[in-house]
């Protein structure tokens, strides 16, 4: 008795996005953001706002990263992400010169009519394997 087996033989055809170590552009950018802060009393109620356009330092770029079929995961996959993103940050002083009482007028009285604040902005990015904030 002669028994033939047939094997089906599937092949995966898989995109592969990968931007060399020469290509990765992961880098410290200028950008502007519009910050607003609030200031209450010791009741809760609001006693000015104050606000302004700030120039500060952002995350941008691309990272390497790949897809590839493996046996071993259960999705079939192998991912490897890398993320931009910061690997040092630094605290600034911030004065906001936009201040405002609750009823919208402006304030000019010298200690209400500025406010100072601290915000906290990337000086160095690089990559970093992504969903890994252990650092």
């Amino acid at each position: 008795m002669y028994i033939q087996v047939l094997g089906i033989v599937t092949f995966f055809y898989v995109f592969t996005t990968v931007i060399s170590d020469s290509d990765e552009a992961c880098e410290t950018m200028p950008s502007e953001i519009h910050l607003v802060k609030e200031e209450f009393d010791e009741l809760g109620r609001l006693q000015r706002t104050c606000s302004g356009d700030i120039a500060v330092n952002k995350c941008e770029g691309a990272c390497s990263s790949q897809v590839q079929p493996s046996v071993i995961t259960p999705t079939g996959f192998l991912k490897e992400c890398y993320c931009c993103r910061e690997s040092f940050l630094r605290e600034r002083t911030i004065v906001l010169t936009h201040c405002y009482d609750p009823d919208g007028m402006r304030l000019t009285h010298n200690n209400m009519a500025t406010m100072e604040t601290k915000l906290k902005e990337p000086s160095d990015c690089k990559c970093f394997k992504c969903g890994d904030y252990t650092r």
